[in-house]
């Protein structure tokens, strides 16, 4: 492999077993980052895994449920006896939930999506703070949608977690960039050939959307050239 930008450094990317996540993963991997891959399903981790060997970059795979309990903070120490210092955090792991309208949100459900679409990315956050601050130039990616900033009818669920969560990184990137090299994005995908996707519209030609790869190779190339917080960004092609 040649022009490896990425090279030394370690990333984490979350929901990794598919779609963006997966491609994204991959991305980085072919710029030589060491890539710590975590999902639920390990059967699916391990197949991005292979395939990120086979192209002859190193990745570790770390099958978990970030919405259980303790499980963050025990990626965390894992990853903290092995490495000193975490350089790119992507955050792409999220659950849809049901479309539906407002009066009609069943509230497990509402908890569950919550739960890993908030909750999980502030004890993502947390967990990973000491190890990016030891980075000398962290960068946490996050993946947002479109209705995060324009509400759309059956979507307040989904789009109300999304619209937390661009604050909770935004808030974050303005608490460590004056004493960190921590630096924050927000990036929508935008139309994508992924399963939330062909969940959310059933009718739609996948063929009609753009692949992964495209969200993937940006997400890698802004970990190669950086960012300032507050970054926004939206791919639409």
């Amino acid at each position: 492999m040649t022009d490896q930008a990425l090279s030394g450094r370690l990333a984490l990317v979350t929901g990794a077993s598919r779609g963006i996540g997966a491609a994204t993963a991959k991305a980085l991997a072919a710029q030589g980052a060491h890539v710590v891959l975590t999902a639920r399903t390990a059967s699916d981790l391990e197949q991005v895994e292979e395939a990120i060997f086979a192209a002859g970059g190193s990745a570790t795979i770390a099958p978990l449920d970030l919405a259980q309990n303790d499980s963050i903070a025990r990626l965390a120490t894992a990853l903290g006896e092995r490495w000193q210092a975490l350089d790119i955090l992507v955050l792409n792991a999220a659950m849809l939930g049901t479309l539906a309208a407002v009066p009609a949100f069943d509230a497990r459900e509402l908890a569950k999506v919550l739960t890993l679409n908030i909750s999980a990315q502030a004890a993502l956050l947390a967990a990973f703070d000491p190890m990016m601050r030891a980075s000398n130039d962290a960068r946490v990616i996050a993946l947002t949608s479109s209705v995060a900033r324009n509400p759309r009818a059956f979507w307040g669920m989904y789009g109300a977690s999304k619209a937390a969560f661009e604050n909770l990184v935004s808030a974050y990137g303005d608490e460590v960039g004056n004493v960190s090299k921590i630096r924050t994005a927000i990036i929508d995908p935008g139309a994508t050939r992924t399963k939330m996707r062909e969940h959310a519209f059933p009718g739609e030609d996948p063929a009609t959307l753009k692949s992964p790869d495209v969200v993937g190779a940006r997400i890698a190339a802004l970990a190669i050239t950086g960012f300032d917080s507050g970054h926004f960004e939206r791919i639409d092609g």
